[in-house]
């Protein structure tokens, strides 16, 4: 069983939402810790999807993030990580904190990080991704899972964890945003992908200047609420519908469970689900790589 502390939240709203104009902007808020992903920010991002899904008025959802970055991924690191916590769960699964080893983590991520993500992808509404700076590891689940993406043109994707020995984040999806050798370049060498480079290969519909990034958000939001809300769903209930007869529903299913084996090996060998990097171990291991690549 986890052996964490309690967390400390730096925020009683790790997720801000507002609806206007038939459009609602859900924005994450740790800018203090690039808005890196804890269980709090989870569930709070879940209740912002079910509202907006709920608000007739509600035409089209964008997703963005304050501050600098997107998001810096999972969070593992800051005090209001809170792996060892209990939620109200939104999935059939079982409570996480219950369980004993490999277990433990394998249950909590079909629902929070495998489960959330594929919630979000099929909501019945539009969804754009707002990018700027940083979207990296779990970042690029919050990213992928909507429809469109629009990017600033500082931004840059990069999912490093190979330093754990793990296969890429539960939301594997990098198969289908990437050609297949590109996203296993992306995968083994973990390296920073520019949003120019992205662009290229169709994971980013548009690149903005940074400033021009909200306007040009609300541009295409804008557009998109005068559509009508049931094309908008068929429309994209036939692209998801045909990328899970290429396989990515069960793909996504099988890295899941290589992804855990990742975890369990590390434990076994290590002590430490995440072979014993941290957040700042990340970031150093990643500063030191681009040092020598540069």
């Amino acid at each position: 069983m986890s052996s964490e502390q309690s967390p400390q939240y730096e925020t009683d709203t790790p997720v801000r939402y507002e609806a206007r104009g038939g459009v609602a902007w859900i924005m994450m808020n740790r800018p203090k810790y690039n808005n890196a992903q804890n269980s709090q920010m989870t569930y709070a991002l879940d209740d912002a999807f079910r509202r907006a899904v709920d608000d007739d008025a509600v035409k089209v959802i964008v997703l963005g993030g304050e501050g600098k970055h997107f998001s810096a991924g999972h969070d593992i690191g800051t005090p209001g990580r809170d792996t060892n916590q209990p939620f109200e769960r939104r999935l059939l699964w079982e409570d996480h904190t219950r369980k004993e080893g490999a277990e433990f983590l394998y249950v909590r991520e079909q629902e929070q990080y495998l489960g959330m993500c594929r919630r979000w992808r099929d909501c019945p509404k539009p969804t754009i991704a707002m990018v700027q700076g940083a979207c990296v590891a779990g970042g690029l689940m919050l990213a992928w899972v909507c429809d469109l993406i629009i990017a600033s043109d500082d931004a840059f994707f990069q999912d490093p964890v190979i330093r754990m020995g793990i296969p890429g984040v539960e939301y594997f999806a990098h198969a289908f945003e990437l050609p297949p050798r590109v996203a296993k370049e992306f995968l083994l060498l973990g390296d920073r992908m520019p949003v120019a480079r992205a662009e290229q290969f169709g994971m980013v519909n548009r690149i903005v200047p940074r400033d021009e990034l909200l306007a040009a958000t609300a541009q295409w939001a804008e557009k998109l609420a005068g559509m009508p809300s049931l094309g908008m769903w068929l429309t994209k209930q036939a692209v998801n519908h045909v990328e899970d007869l290429r396989g990515k529903r069960t793909g996504m299913d099988a890295v899941f469970h290589m992804h855990h084996f990742a975890h369990a090996q590390n434990e076994l060998v290590s002590g430490d689900r995440l072979s014993g990097l941290d957040a700042g171990g990340m970031a150093r291991a990643n500063k030191d790589a681009a040092q020598k690549d540069g």
